[in-house]
């Protein structure tokens, strides 16, 4: 029987990579059909970059300079050269603290993946783990979803669930989320591997 071709994906990151790890894990453990064929991070010295050095990856850092908080101008088309470059079918953001422009969105429409630390559409945006022990939640989560033009609003592929205690701190709560981010980002990307995903309007209808 012939064997599955393996779904190219390319890591984008900008800090420690845990969810990066957690993709390499399940690509070793044989449970997702992908091969990473390239780490990308802004910044130079991003822990992420070893880890991909660590398991035989091409590690690539690409600066986003003059832009603080955006990949945008040169350094955008940069990032889609590289990526073509490496035959990259799905980009999987890690951590990657940049907003994404439209150059690079219609370069691989529905095509690009986030994982964000809440339970989509609550608390979008930054350190949502803290807003939602703030508001007083009795949830909390994750959300694995295609990236589109708006800020963590694209059509919604999976979510992780975790209580949120009485005696949480922010500390606590997100190590808990992130023990399902890496559960639910390889689920995510083993979907897409098999042609499972069709997205519809708002929805990733899964097959």
């Amino acid at each position: 029987m012939k064997e599955a071709k393996k779904l190219k994906i390319a890591v984008l990151g900008s800090g420690k990579g845990s969810n990066c790890q957690s993709i390499i894990d399940a690509i070793s453990a044989g449970t997702l059909n992908a091969q990473i064929v390239c780490v990308i991070s802004d910044v130079s010295d991003a822990y992420i970059l070893e880890r991909a050095r660590n398991n035989g990856i091409p590690a690539i850092h690409i600066s986003a300079e003059p832009f603080i908080t955006k990949l945008d101008g040169e350094a955008e088309l940069k990032y889609i050269e590289t990526l073509q470059k490496f035959g990259t079918e799905v980009v999987v953001l890690a951590g990657f603290m940049r907003i994404i422009k439209k150059t690079l969105l219609d370069a691989f429409p529905s095509r690009i993946l986030n994982i964000h630390p809440s339970l989509l559409p609550a608390f979008p945006g930054m350190e949502s783990w803290k807003q939602a022990l703030l508001y007083g939640t009795k949830v909390a989560g994750c959300t694995v979803h295609f990236v589109d033009s708006g800020t963590d609003t694209g059509p919604i592929i999976i979510q992780k669930v975790v209580p949120v205690l009485d005696k949480d701190t922010p500390e606590t709560l997100h190590a808990r989320i992130q023990e399902q981010e890496h559960k639910a980002y390889p689920e995510a990307i083993h979907l897409i591997a098999g042609g499972r995903i069709q997205v519809v309007g708002r929805k990733a209808v899964i097959s």
